[in-house]
């Protein structure tokens, strides 16, 4: 059963855009439906975390709003750091999935025993996925990651019913 799920954020959780205004601040878009994705994933008891490679404070902000403790930017070695934390927190390998789109996220995406991608995603990180999410990047593709995830395990259901008090 997943319990950590990590998250990469540029072409996964954002279209892969980075906008500047006329001041030089970084602008990103992120998906509502993300944001609710994520509201199930905890209340199904999966630790959510952000790794990304780029510093951003767009994405420490995103993650605030969603109330995501484990905001890991700058990580140059994804893979090198994703195994510490692992170690350290307790988590195997059939315990954490991951969801990225680009080559700076394979090496990571093999310490997981579940792997998804949007539906832009490279293609050897198609490859590698064990779920492609119909979504693209930005648009939704974290909410349909964390929907497999839960609807594979059977939490979908009470999931939504905590989160949302709705019965399906």
């Amino acid at each position: 059963m997943i319990r950590l799920l990590v998250l990469d954020v540029d072409g996964t959780m954002t279209d892969g855009g980075v906008y500047y205004d006329a001041t030089g601040n970084e602008m990103k878009k992120f998906a509502i439906k993300d944001g609710a994705g994520l509201v199930l994933a905890r209340t199904a008891g999966i630790r959510v975390m952000i790794c990304t490679g780029r510093q951003s404070e767009a994405v420490r902000r995103r993650a605030a709003d969603l109330k995501i403790t484990d905001v890991y930017q700058n990580v140059g070695q994804k893979a090198a750091f994703l195994q510490a934390f692992m170690a350290e927190n307790g988590y195997t390998r059939a315990q954490t999935a991951y969801c990225g789109d680009d080559l700076n996220d394979l090496a990571a995406m093999a310490l997981c025993g579940f792997v998804a991608c949007p539906a832009d995603a490279a293609e050897e990180v198609k490859a590698r996925a064990d779920y492609i999410c119909p979504q693209r990047g930005g648009e939704g593709a974290v909410r349909g990651a964390v929907e497999k995830i839960l609807r594979s395990d059977g939490r979908w259901n009470d999931a939504v019913k905590k989160a949302f008090g709705a019965a399906l």
